[in-house]
């Protein structure tokens, strides 16, 4: 077995930029299954768990290659999300398992709400979804224990560099690795230029006078260079890029952020208390969101992680009554008009594709 896996990795870095390619062209080609032949959505379901499965297991070994040569190192600072990931990672062997187990439970949670969907009773699928819900809160619950600090998402180090610009072991330069050390000789001056002492004549072209044009400004070079400047994030321990939760409140809050997706799957298979599962999970998140705390300006990291949460509130516009009383009759409504335009029709067509995929799915829109 070690030695089957010492023979894919030796081909994933000798072939990591058509793998990478092919990665991509898969993940595009899964949005277009759904609704193409029959079970096209537990086939696109499939390929896109494989997919993410294999990804995990790629971004760790190629960032495993990185880290351990020497001769490599990264030209842009790691993202600050890596690097508090990756400390984390090697400093608690149990959290980097816990991490990577929550990870792969999102990866493949669609997958198995299908086959239960199939293969058994609706109440057995929803027992299935809570108990899916129930570990992932306990290892939540278990990477908070560790950090004592607010749970980011992923819980993993995501990748931080392209691998199809991963060099071959041949290859000395790459766009976005270099080594460390310089060749041994720099090359020796052509021999048409060891002569040439003779200096430029003045030349009364107006081309070495004329000052650029006024409208010309470094605007652009600024805005390519200020999001690749160091911060003093970028230089601060990875571990105190997030602060730890210091007062009950903050720990209530985010108690009630990991428990909102059980309980809010809990009421939607209980059939007494459906009808308030959406208002229950939007109380509770609104519930978190005035709970936890404000941080500070300079902590990037906290603040980019909340602003993700604010921006998964729009889920709730697919989910029960929003979902069946506005937003899924204004797009049946959209499809519907532009069914016959060249452009949009293919783009209506996907969306109607998707729209039994929403009603009949939990994991689709789960929170």
């Amino acid at each position: 077995m070690s030695s089957t896996l010492a023979k894919y990795e030796s081909f994933l870095i000798n072939n990591v930029s058509t793998i990478s390619t092919l990665e991509s062209t898969l993940r595009s080609v899964t949005w277009f299954l759904p609704g193409r032949f029959k079970d096209a959505e537990l086939a696109s379901e499939s390929v896109s768990a494989l997919l993410n499965v294999t990804s995990l297991y790629h971004d760790t070994l190629l960032a495993r290659i990185v880290q351990n040569d020497s001769k490599w190192k990264p030209i842009l600072p790691v993202p600050l999300h890596t690097r508090y990931a990756r400390a984390w990672c090697d400093k608690d062997s149990a959290y980097k398992w816990i991490a990577r187990t929550l990870e792969l439970l999102k990866y493949t949670q669609l997958l198995v709400e299908m086959g239960l969907r199939r293969k058994t009773s609706d109440k057995t699928r929803w027992r299935g979804i809570i108990l899916l819900e129930t570990i992932k809160a306990l290892l939540r619950f278990a990477l908070l224990r560790i950090t004592r600090r607010p749970l980011l998402s992923p819980a993993v180090p995501e990748r931080d560099f392209d691998p199809s610009t991963l060099p071959p072991k041949s290859t000395l330069s790459s766009p976005t690795l270099v080594t460390e050390s310089l060749p041994s000789s720099m090359p020796s001056t052509p021999e048409h230029l060891k002569n040439n002492h003779v200096p430029l004549p003045l030349s009364p072209s107006p081309l070495l006078v004329t000052p650029p044009p006024p409208s010309r400004s470094d605007s652009s070079v600024e805005d390519y260079l200020l999001p690749k400047a160091l911060t003093t994030s970028s230089v601060r321990p990875p571990l105190s890029l997030v602060n730890k939760l210091a007062t009950p409140q903050d720990w209530l809050a985010e108690a009630i952020y990991i428990l909102r997706p059980l309980i809010y799957a809990s009421l939607l298979a209980s059939g007494r208390f459906k009808n308030r599962a959406l208002v229950s999970a939007f109380a509770l998140e609104l519930a978190s969101r005035n709970m936890r705390r404000t941080p500070a300006p300079s902590a990037t990291l906290e603040q980019n992680e909340y602003s993700r949460r604010d921006k998964d509130m729009l889920w709730y516009l697919l989910r029960g009554s929003v979902w069946d009383n506005y937003t899924r009759p204004k797009l049946e409504q959209f499809t519907n008009k532009t069914a016959q335009t060249p452009i949009f029709g293919l783009f209506s067509a996907i969306v109607s594709d998707w729209i039994p995929l929403i009603d009949d799915y939990y994991y689709y829109t789960a929170p």
